[in-house]
């Protein structure tokens, strides 16, 4: 039975020493607990999860809110269907989302992007971030790619990223 990966958070760091980083879904590492230890060691002071319920109880972590709030870590759950972009609901609730995200980067705080792998939709929200405070979407991808290789998979991942800085 092979090993599983090591719960990792790659960090994308902005001038003002706030933090965004990446990761794929707590629990895939079949040690919940240890990668709510690491969520928190890395300061997170929120998570934003873009996977669904049955991604989430799938590996274990249908809790996760209720267990970040036990460590006054903050959660947004953004559900988006595996390799595909925000579409109603989670359309919908971008923008109260987005506004307390940049209040937390704003004071210098961290914020935990996942979804399962850690790369397409957790890259998508992270791009989306640095393109809205401003950041050249190029530019922005590189610098998540460079910490996250793989980051935003798909065409239209990108586009609705990217598409903040119309």
């Amino acid at each position: 039975m092979a090993t599983p990966e090591k719960f990792t958070i790659a960090t994308v760091r902005l001038p003002n020493g706030g933090r965004i980083g990446l990761s794929r879904i707590p629990g895939r590492t079949g040690e919940y607990a240890s990668d709510l230890q690491a969520i928190a060691d890395w300061e997170a002071n929120s998570v934003i999860s873009m996977t669904d319920w049955v991604e989430m109880e799938a590996r274990g972590c249908s809790d996760l809110g209720a267990r970040l709030a036990e460590r006054d870590i903050a959660w947004f759950h953004l559900p988006i269907r595996d390799f595909a972009g925000p579409g109603g609901l989670a359309e919908a609730k971008w923008p109260q989302y987005s506004a307390e995200l940049h209040e937390i980067l704003d004071r210098g705080g961290a914020v935990l992007a996942h979804c399962h792998g850690g790369h397409g939709r957790a890259g998508m929200v992270a791009l989306r971030l640095l393109v809205e405070r401003g950041e050249d979407p190029g530019i922005a991808l590189r610098r998540i790619r460079a910490v996250r290789p793989g980051a935003v998979q798909t065409e239209g991942q990108y586009r609705w990223a990217v598409s903040a800085a119309r």
